[in-house]
């Protein structure tokens, strides 16, 4: 070595050149090699009623014989779907009770259900709002 690189180590000044040069290295060294996103997988999670909301919302209509009927209102009310009730073919006593078997649905499914009209009633499942009123029935 000679004497000025011997001043120059002692002064610091060559370590700094070789800093440089190795930062220069590197990089050059990434711009040969681009960054990849290694986590650019879409995800697979959806929720559970995105489908069904992406269809559209079907209104259900419901005109029940029997108790019997109950069941299957009630299973359109599970499946996210509003329900319309026309209880005027069902005896006082059956109707009585499917509004019983539906009050409890609505309950569970966090819904609502509301009188409408004389023997009609709308039930709907949590999300669905019911806006609005109709004259007779405030009356009653």
């Amino acid at each position: 070595m000679s004497v000025m690189h011997k001043i120059m180590g002692f002064l610091g000044l060559e370590n700094e050149e070789y800093v440089e040069e190795v930062v220069e290295e590197r990089e050059e060294e990434e711009e040969a090699y681009p960054r990849r996103n290694t986590f650019s997988r879409a995800s697979n999670v959806v929720p559970i009623h995105a489908a069904r909301e992406k269809e559209g919302i079907r209104l259900m209509l419901f005109e029940p014989r029997h108790y019997s009927d109950a069941q299957d209102i009630a299973d359109n009310l599970r499946q996210r779907r509003p329900v319309v009730v026309n209880l005027q073919r069902v005896e006082k006593d059956q109707a009585k009770r499917i509004i019983d078997f539906l009050s409890g649905t609505v309950y569970a499914l966090n819904g609502d259900i509301q009188k409408v009209g004389d023997h009609i009633f709308v039930c709907t499942p949590e999300h669905v709002d019911i806006q609005g009123t109709i004259s007779s029935v405030v009356e009653e």
